[in-house]
């Protein structure tokens, strides 16, 4: 265990208290640590019931003294770099900026350096410190090849409060996503658990058990000639892939999704058209375009919206030219 401790509380058990998870107990006690922080101090001894330390699963009995050792925030290990981002908005609390295709949000395995989390921590150097030291101030992520609106906290209040708000689904999301095919329907939505693919094991999908409830609302802005449309999609849930999995298995995947997408055979057979597309599309059409929330320190509901970046304008399907007053994809007319 650590040395240098930040503060020291202690937390009695009631008689309501009985049964719950200690994490769950802990999480619930005190604002600004999330369930997954406060496991992460059960682990490195930081947690104590009746001067033993317990596992993360232990079932709290009435009369228990839970005591608890705050750490430091660990210091960031990472070098700020500058990073090409578009910032939205900023204030003391939180940061909402546009994010370009092609660029990771945070440090993984074959992406160390230059990714959004460096760029962040050259921009201004008072992140939160809840992600851990690899992923400082990101509550969120998009992945590599989706652009658009992302925020990061500053201090762990702000990210504690967004990281509830996401965990509730209360967070309003709104993506463009260019799929192959007409939709046939107007709207719909799909409610489809989504798990890790039992043999891929890179891959998620629609599963019949085992998976985690996803719901995904989608609306149709336009279609394209008779070979792509255009939607509106808003998750409710955050699963892994949750979009690109549940409009594959809708058999209208993601213009450019190499994943899930043309690569498979379901594509190969229902769009032979599209195959001369591929050579002019760089990565999936998918797109952040509003992100909403209850501001962490002034209660009120924000929101935020960017305009989708420059190749959902080129060739094969030029949505700028076929907008009709639907969407305003590029900011103010």
């Amino acid at each position: 265990m650590d040395h240098e401790i930040e503060k020291t509380l202690s937390l009695a058990v009631t008689g309501e208290d009985r049964a719950q998870r200690i994490d769950s107990f802990i999480a619930a006690q005190i604002e600004d640590l999330t369930r997954s922080r406060v496991q992460e101090l059960v682990k490195r001894g930081f947690v104590q019931v009746n001067g033993h330390s317990p596992k993360t699963s232990y079932r709290l009995k009435k009369g228990d003294l839970v005591t608890l050792s705050i750490p430091p925030v660990q210091p960031y290990a990472l070098e700020p770099e500058p990073v090409d981002f578009t910032l939205v908005y900023e204030d003391p609390s939180l940061i909402v900026l546009n994010k370009p295709p092609g660029l990771v949000v945070h440090p993984a395995p074959g992406h160390s350096t230059g990714t959004l989390v460096h760029g962040l921590l050259h921009h201004c150097r008072d992140l939160s410190g809840v992600g851990g030291v690899l992923r400082p101030g990101i509550v969120h992520r998009l992945d590599k090849d989706t652009s658009g609106v992302l925020v990061a906290a500053k201090n762990d209040h702000a990210h504690n409060s967004l990281a509830r708000q996401f965990k509730a689904g209360t967070i309003t999301k709104r993506y463009l996503a260019l799929v192959h095919g007409t939709m046939k329907a107007e709207q719909g939505e799909i409610a489809l658990p989504i798990g890790r693919h039992p043999r891929k094991r890179k891959e998620m999908a629609v599963l019949r058990t085992g998976g985690r409830k996803a719901y995904t609302g989608w609306i149709k802005l336009m279609e394209l000639g008779n070979r792509f449309s255009l939607l509106e999609v808003s998750p409710k849930t955050g699963r892994t892939h949750q979009i690109r999995v549940h409009l594959a298995h809708l058999r209208h995947p993601i213009v450019g999704d190499p994943l899930y997408g043309y690569k498979k055979r379901l594509w190969k057979k229902h769009f032979p058209m599209d195959s001369g597309i591929l050579p002019l599309v760089k990565r999936q059409m998918l797109h952040a375009q509003t992100l909403g929330f209850v501001h962490p320190d002034k209660g009120e509901y924000c929101e935020f919206s960017v305009p989708a970046p420059p190749d959902w304008r080129k060739k094969p399907y030029k949505i700028k030219d076929l907008t009709r007053g639907k969407i305003n994809l590029y900011g103010s007319p």
